[in-house]
């Protein structure tokens, strides 16, 4: 039996290899690609493939808000989130939206085609990171308890987090995300407040201690020398 799969990804790369691990499996075809919400949803209810591959942080519309459009039109439909984030507040927004699947973007390939495989099947997915994330709370329950201020941020607020300490501007971020400078600006005021924030710079240094962006490296004595025309 031949399955009908949608990627919705806004990022080449990763949408290509997507595409590319999927042809690996004979019973796989990938009959359409997404790049943003909106068409996500669009091609979604044109084609009703049996799978969307969704990322949660699409531009426009949400990978979570799309798939809340999707299955209001087509309850049964199929969808696998995917997502750069494993928190059990991601997980449970994705899951609420109608997602049948929960994965972090850097899972192994073979994860990715049984969470597939699994979901394609009518069962519910949820990657190994989460699933341990999930044990050691009902193992730990005064930990869960103790929320993480990172937890409360929206989908939304932590791509616009990403975006800023990527370097980007209230402008430039209201742009890749097809909304106004005015609303970007009130979600960047909300995450500021939530993660207690004071400043860009802070906000910079928090991305950095979550992994979400590279540390700069700084060049060695050596290179500045070369640079300077003076011997190290």
């Amino acid at each position: 039996m031949s399955y009908r799969i949608l990627v919705a990804e806004d990022h080449p790369l990763l949408r290509h290899g997507l595409r590319a691990l999927l042809a690996t499996h004979p019973d796989y075809s990938v009959v359409d690609e997404a790049v943003d919400g909106r068409e996500a949803v669009v091609k979604t209810l044109q084609l009703q493939p049996d799978l969307v591959l969704m990322d949660l942080t699409l531009p426009g519309t949400s990978g979570i808000d799309a798939t809340a459009q999707i299955r209001r039109r087509l309850p049964q439909q199929k969808v696998l989130a995917l997502s750069e984030y494993d928190s059990e507040i991601h997980a449970s927004e994705a899951m609420r939206a109608g997602c049948a699947g929960f994965l972090r973007k850097d899972c192994p390939a073979e994860e990715m085609l049984l969470a597939v495989k699994t979901v394609l099947a009518g069962r519910r997915f949820l990657g190994q990171d989460l699933a341990s994330l999930l044990l050691d709370g009902m193992l730990h329950p005064q930990k869960s308890r103790d929320t993480n201020p990172w937890d409360t941020l929206s989908s939304r607020e932590r791509t616009i987090f990403k975006l800023i300490a990527e370097g980007g501007t209230n402008r430039s971020a209201a742009a890749y995300l097809n909304l106004s400078a005015k609303t970007v600006e009130k979600h960047r005021a909300n995450l500021m407040r939530k993660l207690r924030l004071n400043s860009a710079v802070e906000l910079a240094l928090l991305a950095v201690e979550l992994g979400l962006v590279q540390r700069p490296q700084m060049p060695s004595r050596s290179a500045m020398a070369l640079e300077s025309g003076v011997p190290g």
